[in-house]
């Protein structure tokens, strides 16, 4: 036979066989023939924690020894493979003649067996075959896990890359009528915050805090003489400032996973009121979705606390009072009772990402338009 190639003199061999003299020829062929990592036991029950140690390429097992015989053995080895890939490779080795136990074994997850006493260039030419087998079935593992490794790599950076496209349009939208920007970052925190209170799970939450940014993303549509004016909306005007939420609908339809899906849902209905008198689609109550309820309450409080082109920030008491008369009105009034209840989150979050001085004067609203339009 030809020499062995690195790969085969490296594979790992067990011998398990309860006759030391039968071991001690096993090792002696194999040395010679090249192989430098084989290892022994006379007992099957040791030859078991030493594979559940360190898999082995290939096991040489005798069929009938004290403690555990070769048919239980088999299973067990059966049992770890199973956890790992399956494919338990060995050799069984029998004075047995029967094709009874030759089925047997194969049945049990053999890949093969040898009579005992057996011709020295037929065992290690099978010895030879199936290590092959097992060490291309490894490298085919390893291949998948690889792959498997880098579609999840590919797929995270896609993630993350989609995850930046969302943030930094939910910053576009707001950079139009928020210097800084940190209206989205205080809401979308407020929001997950809420989703976690509400009983939404780690992975929900994660979404509500990245697809709330996205709330206002209609506004891009909105021209500024409409979206920046200092006062009062005129009917005409309040009609194009009503489309803002169709508009950021139609920009994150086409997608459909779960984050595009969540976005498209709080953009289209964070405007919609408890009672049905919102817009666009005058949905009420539980017809409005939790995100977008969720998403709701959070803007309502950040919009009246903070400065606007067209007003004054409330102070946080007024703004408090103002959420309380409109709770089943305009707001979930479930949702701003547990929005109350983690009140100093939501004050933590406020002054962590306050604006930069100059723009967070806590003064009362001058009543010409609504804070939360």
């Amino acid at each position: 036979m030809p020499p062995l190639s690195p790969e085969l003199c490296n594979a790992k061999i067990l011998v398990v066989d309860d006759e030391p003299a039968n071991v001690t020829l096993l090792e002696k062929l194999l040395r010679q023939e090249g192989y430098l990592q084989v290892r022994s036991a006379t007992d099957p029950r040791q030859a078991l924690e030493q594979y559940r140690q360190e898999r082995q390429d290939l096991v040489l097992l005798d069929m009938r020894m004290p403690h555990l015989d070769g048919l239980q053995v088999l299973g067990l080895l059966r049992e770890i493979e199973t956890a790992a890939d399956g494919y338990p490779p060995v050799l069984v080795m029998t004075a047995q003649t029967d094709t009874g136990t030759h089925r047997d074994a194969l049945q049990a997850g053999a890949r093969d067996f040898v009579t005992k006493p057996f011709d020295a260039i037929a065992v290690l030419s099978r010895i030879r075959n199936l290590l092959e087998v097992r060490l291309m079935h490894n490298k085919l593992e390893q291949q998948k896990a690889d792959l498997e490794k880098t579609v999840l790599a590919r797929t995270a950076e896609i993630a993350a890359t989609q995850l930046e496209v969302v943030r930094r349009l939910g910053r576009a939208a707001e950079y139009r009528d928020n210097e800084t920007g940190l209206h989205i970052i205080r809401m979308s925190k407020v929001s997950a915050a809420l989703a976690r209170e509400v009983g939404m799970s780690a992975r929900e939450c994660d979404l509500v805090l990245n697809a709330s940014p996205m709330h206002d993303i209609g506004k891009i549509g909105i021209p500024d003489a409409v979206l920046l004016k200092p006062g009062k909306l005129d009917a005409d005007e309040w009609a194009i400032m009503k489309q803002h939420p169709t508009f950021g609908a139609e920009m994150l339809s086409g997608h459909d996973s779960d984050l595009m899906t969540m976005a498209r849902s709080i953009a289209l209905e964070h405007h919609e009121k408890w009672d049905g008198s919102g817009y666009p689609r005058g949905l009420a109550a539980e017809g409005i979705s939790l995100a977008a309820r969720i998403t709701a309450v959070a803007d309502v409080f950040d919009a009246l606390t903070s400065v606007r082109p067209y007003k004054q920030a409330w102070a946080v008491d007024d703004a408090l009072a103002e959420m309380k008369r409109i709770a089943g009105v305009h707001l979930d009034p479930n949702l701003v009772e547990i929005f109350l209840r983690i009140l100093p989150e939501v004050l933590a979050i406020k002054e962590k990402y306050a604006e930069p001085d100059g723009m967070s004067h806590l003064h009362k609203l001058a009543n010409t338009r609504p804070a939360f339009a």
